[in-house]
């Protein structure tokens, strides 16, 4: 069945076990490749009238999305969907709310091509890119053939793997430190797994590792078919990603349309729709200060060392 329930959950003992991973503290990237893919992720020239870059959406020095509720792209045109952080993706199953990129490098392709976003092709971003001496310069030394649209996506995938925010306070905490949370938000992390939202969040990204349905306990009114509208299976409508709830009190607003403004509100209609439960003005208090000990270290971009 797809449908796990915390009944389950609660009968196999699972909750006897940490579900949750830290961060490693290094991440394991090619350094020559983060390197270029920085550059890319930063150049404008991605786009099709040179306006946007993949920076544009994705705030590094924030929560790593853009904090609208759908990312405005060439021509002032509105998206569809919220943009995910781009912090942390790399421990993500794979990548867009419908799971449609199954890893970083895949993904690439989906802003630079979508005509409300990006709007270029990588034809045309090979040809602009080939006329920059030190572009040709860095795809020679590191690919055999040079400036492709492979390779562009590759070495952008190798930079996002760098982009990780470890050392939160809750990593301390699994890591032995027993200091380094208070009694509220101890109390929020004992509901949180106590109400079944660990079931959902859980793994290194607490989250991105599964499809789920939006709306699992209660009808959740949305017209976006989610997965569905990828592998045209009935099974699959109104399907998500879960997301990551790695520093999720900078990544407001929430939801795959972006219609959720708050984490209080954000925690009180999962519990709805997904868990099926209605809880106390503090319970709900306290899960957000909990999540609030999930906001990591700044994420450290990688600086040319030669």
């Amino acid at each position: 069945m797809r449908k796990i329930t915390l009944y389950l959950l609660l009968s196999v003992g699972l909750f006897s076990q940490e579900l949750i991973t830290p961060i490693p503290l290094t991440p394991q990237y090619d350094y020559e490749k983060a390197l270029l893919g920085k550059k890319l992720f930063f150049d404008t020239r991605l786009s099709h009238d040179n306006t946007i870059s993949c920076a544009s959406c994705h705030f590094l020095d924030e929560g790593g999305d853009d904090n609208i509720a759908v990312s405005i792209g060439i021509d002032e045109k509105k998206g569809v969907r919220n943009t995910p952080t781009v912090l942390n993706a790399v421990y993500n199953v794979n990548q867009f709310w419908d799971g449609r990129a199954k890893d970083l490098k895949e993904q690439i392709k989906g802003p630079t091509h979508t005509s409300f976003e990006m709007g270029s092709s990588f034809d045309e971003i090979i040809e602009k890119l080939s006329k920059d001496s030190d572009y040709r310069k860095r795809f020679g030394s590191l690919y055999r053939d040079q400036i492709t649209g492979d390779n562009i996506s590759d070495a952008i995938a190798e930079f996002e793997k760098t982009l990780i925010t470890p050392n939160a306070r809750f990593d301390k905490f699994l890591r032995g430190d027993k200091k380094a949370l208070n009694a509220d938000e101890l109390n929020g992390y004992r509901i949180f797994k106590e109400y079944g939202c660990i079931s959902c969040h859980n793994g290194v990204n607490i989250g991105g590792n599964l499809m789920q349905k939006m709306g699992a306990l209660e009808k959740y009114e949305t017209s976006d078919f989610g997965r569905f509208n990828i592998t045209k299976k009935e099974i699959d409508r109104y399907y998500f990603k879960v997301p990551s709830l790695r520093n999720v009190e900078l990544t407001a607003p929430y939801s795959h349309d972006g219609s959720i403004t708050t984490l209080k509100s954000a925690v009180e209609i999962v519990l709805k729709y997904q868990v099926g439960i209605h809880l106390k003005d503090k319970e709900v208090e306290d899960i957000v200060k909990f999540l609030k000990t999930l906001t990591g270290e700044s994420v450290k971009i990688i600086e040319d060392k030669r």
